[in-house]
């Protein structure tokens, strides 16, 4: 059997516990699939806001979520079709788990790929992840109208 002199031990393992805090520190602080939205928000071919009930705001027109997938049929159409989306949340309402349903169904039609903001952070919406959902026509609730007067 050989022995390993004390000294070139001591030297081995202090080289190999340098090389672990080296390697531990490069790694310090790194984020996994995210990114500042402030950073990257002009890096997108297209950019929609979440609003309520599941609509989205694309140029300035509140639409429905069938609405938004015309939408994005007519940009095929035209040959204008974005590689890139990312929806954020409007002032009236965040991006909800409807919306990410309906654009991942959109992702899987249209074949782009969709980001959201999460709270200043860019993420990816996974169609492995995300359960899509079919698109549906928004329907507004039904107000109760007013009894008719009543004659005593």
């Amino acid at each position: 059997m050989t022995r390993f002199p004390t000294l070139l031990t001591r030297a081995a393992a202090a080289i190999l516990l340098g090389s672990m805090l080296v390697l531990a520190g490069c790694h310090r602080g790194g984020t996994k699939d995210e990114v500042r939205t402030a950073d990257m928000k002009s890096q997108f071919d297209a950019t929609i806001q979440a609003y309520k009930n599941g609509q989205f705001i694309v140029d300035g027109a509140v639409l429905s979520a069938l609405d938004t997938g015309s939408h994005f049929a007519y940009l095929k159409d035209q040959g204008k079709l974005p590689k890139t989306v990312l929806v954020e949340p409007s002032d009236d309402s965040k991006v909800r788990k409807q919306h990410l349903q309906y654009m991942a169904r959109l992702q899987l039609d249209y074949g782009f790929t969709v980001y959201y903001d999460d709270g200043g952070t860019l993420k990816k919406i996974s169609v492995v992840d995300t359960k899509a959902r079919d698109l549906e026509d928004y329907k507004a609730p039904v107000k109760a109208s007013e009894p008719p007067p009543q004659k005593h």
